[in-house]
């Protein structure tokens, strides 16, 4: 029973096709409409996965060819793979602190100026689990672990869309959505990074091509051109040979145009899951933001920015790994373990910064606020692995900025009682 409500409270999908659901029927629609506006709730998040999925299939395929034919190897920093490892362990008092975390997180919006419901299901799976892991080292187990660790992710999920929502109500131009996604530190630098930088800087969005350039006014074309372009040059640094054997016998250059143009469709799909998503998810939020809490706001995941500036997901995320580089070289430098770039965090994280630096900073907010992002999203994974390295984690550790900075504080806390 236990790991089918786990099952239910991971999955993004079935958990804001509930919230869809129940906001429909406090508001009293028709049968119709509630499985009308749930079923397509659910569809958009599915398309949204699928959209990540091939990005991620694509992404994966360009870190091995990077780090193969760079020479580098290291640590890289992934969520879902540190989650993997701990809920062997931790598997009960993971889900206790979810499903707990999230009650305390509508209690939170019911009775403070917190009004934000954190929707994005995995990332709330992955910061349960961090907390649970963090205050098993700490020797905090059983029920007292469940309590302080809900009260936290509760607390957790209503606090970022907070942080984050004047820039939002920037990006978006209402105050109808707010942001979920744990990666919110970072985004919050390259808006403030943005507003230092950017005076006078036009928007990604303005970008003027000449006449002869005109089919990279198209989102989708400029995407694959890009990523083509860096797809032969990690190609041609693992050589021929690994990259016939990684793909299963292509040729490199075929090889780069199916990857680059797979990774380009990724991205569109996104954007159209999106669109899905906000036809549904706001409108029938507004039964639960009436009924159970008032003036609340869904907090949704980083895609939700991407239609709004395009151009900035593409700058954003060659900023954001290009940071990733360079703090990879500064953290050999001074002996600290080697982090390498993860592409798939650089890219959903890095693409988010790049949107928020732009709504402030323009272009120049774009660059410097994703590169920024960058430094803190390498340096970040680094300091929390001795916090980890008590639970037993070695060789890996969570990638998004939130996680490292909240992982760092809660881990100290318990060292001065300890």
């Amino acid at each position: 029973m236990l790991e089918f409500i786990l099952d239910i409270l991971s999955e993004p999908s079935i958990l804001v096709g509930l919230v869809a659901l129940i906001g429909l029927i406090i508001q009293k629609k028709s049968f119709s409409d509630c499985l009308l506006g749930s079923i397509k709730t659910i569809m958009g998040f599915l398309v949204l996965s699928g959209g990540a999925s091939l990005v991620t299939g694509s992404l994966d395929y360009f870190g091995k060819m990077f780090e193969y034919g760079f020479g580098i190897t290291g640590i890289v920093p992934n969520n879902e793979a540190i989650v993997g490892l701990a809920l062997n362990e931790l598997g009960t008092t993971t889900a206790l602190i979810m499903a707990f975390g999230m009650l305390s997180n509508i209690l939170i919006a019911r009775f403070t100026k917190l009004k934000y419901i954190f929707l994005t299901g995995h990332h709330t799976l992955y910061m349960a689990c961090m907390y649970a892991a963090i205050l098993y080292a700490g020797d905090i187990k059983g029920t007292t672990a469940v309590v302080i660790g809900s009260i936290l992710l509760g607390f957790t999920m209503a606090i970022m869309p907070a942080l984050a929502n004047p820039f939002m109500k920037k990006i978006v131009g209402s105050d109808q959505v707010g942001f979920g996604h744990f990666g919110t530190f970072g985004y919050i630098l390259s808006g403030y990074v943005g507003k230092l930088v950017g005076k006078n800087s036009k928007s990604t969005e303005d970008i003027k091509f000449p006449k002869g350039l005109n089919f990279l006014r198209d989102t989708s074309v400029a995407i694959s051109i890009t990523m083509l372009v860096l797809f032969l040059i990690v190609s041609f640094m693992a050589g021929a040979e690994f990259v016939h054997e990684l793909s299963g016998g292509k040729n490199f250059i075929v090889f780069s145009v199916i990857q680059s143009i797979t990774f380009a469709g990724g991205v569109y799909i996104i954007l159209a899951g999106v669109r899905l998503i906000l036809g549904e998810i706001v409108p029938a939020f507004k039964g639960i933001a009436t009924k159970l809490v008032p003036n609340a706001k869904p907090a949704l995941d980083c895609p939700i920015v991407f239609p709004y500036a395009p151009n900035a997901v593409l700058i954003g995320f060659l900023s954001s790994f290009v940071g990733g580089i360079v703090g990879l070289f500064i953290l050999v430098s001074f002996g600290f373990p080697a982090i390498l770039p993860g592409v798939v965090p650089h890219f959903f994280c890095g693409a988010t910064a790049g949107v928020f630096g732009n709504s402030t900073g323009g272009r120049r907010g774009a660059i410097i606020g994703s590169f920024a992002n960058g430094l803190l999203i390498t340096f970040l994974p680094a300091m929390l692995l001795p916090t980890l390295s008590g639970f037993g984690f070695v060789g890996t550790t969570f990638s998004d900025s939130d996680f490292g900075v909240w992982g760092i504080l809660l881990g100290n806390i318990i060292n001065i009682f300890k």
